[in-house]
């Protein structure tokens, strides 16, 4: 799918949406200024990937703001933009659960999974945290302590699970930065699951792509979001 045809694809589903929900956020210390809108529930996934045409599943993306989609409408967020390009793919009967909510971290985002995993049974788990743990100055031993454990609980629930690392800019200086990769990468080599090494690959330099924060994406920057997860998290549904 080309970029203008996928731009016209996007425009036209939302001015298909009957109703935006305003999406929650986080001023800029990581303090959630809003309650994350509630998703509705879906029916139980089909955990079996073999035959995506006709098995009806759930990918569930745990994450914060990012995920949230912070300062955007629901359906501009990219977990929203995933699902319609699955559709749009052919994969009609694949739902995306929108687990963001604005300032998590990796310890918010454990103790909210068990919930998660009983509610929708993913096949699929996206997660997307660990970058306010490090603007909180969390120890990176208990952020990869965190995700070690919610890959364990995906995996022991039957879900396979894709990891999102972010990058530190580098005025947190190599060693940390190096340090903090290193979390991602590790937890991904430990359990065989797919890895994401940088979100914001490719665009993370461009401040016209980010809001007045500097630190979330606009809505024109979700097309590069769902660009760098796509080829990774697409494949994910041929496997068996």
């Amino acid at each position: 799918m080309t970029w203008i045809a996928w731009r016209q694809f996007r425009t036209a589903a939302w001015l298909a949406a009957a109703t935006l929900a305003a999406a929650s956020g986080c001023n800029r210390n990581g303090e959630q200024t809003a309650a994350p809108a509630e998703q509705a529930p879906v029916p139980n996934a089909d955990t079996s990937l073999a035959d995506t045409a006709r098995n009806h599943f759930v990918i569930a993306f745990l994450g914060d703001s990012l995920t949230a989609g912070y300062g955007l409408v629901t359906q501009q967020s990219f977990p929203s933009l995933i699902e319609e390009t699955f559709h749009a793919e052919g994969y009609t009967d694949v739902d995306v659960v929108n687990g963001g909510m604005s300032g998590d971290t990796t310890a918010g985002g454990r103790a909210r999974l068990p919930a998660l995993l009983s509610q929708h049974k993913p096949a699929i788990v996206v997660i997307e945290l660990g970058g306010n743990d490090a603007l909180r100055g969390g120890r990176l031993s208990i952020t990869r302590e965190n995700l070690d454990a919610m890959v364990t609980a995906a995996q022991s629930a039957g879900a396979k699970v894709m990891i999102i690392g972010i990058e530190m800019p580098p005025s947190y200086g190599p060693a940390y930065t190096r340090e903090f990769r290193d979390v991602f990468a590790g937890v991904a080599k430990a359990h065989k699951v797919p890895l994401l090494p940088s979100f914001f690959d490719g665009f993370g330099d461009d401040l016209a792509l980010f809001q007045s924060d500097r630190i979330h994406p606009t809505v024109d920057a979700q097309a590069r979001l769902l660009a760098n997860a796509w080829p990774v998290l697409q494949p994910m549904l041929k496997s068996k």
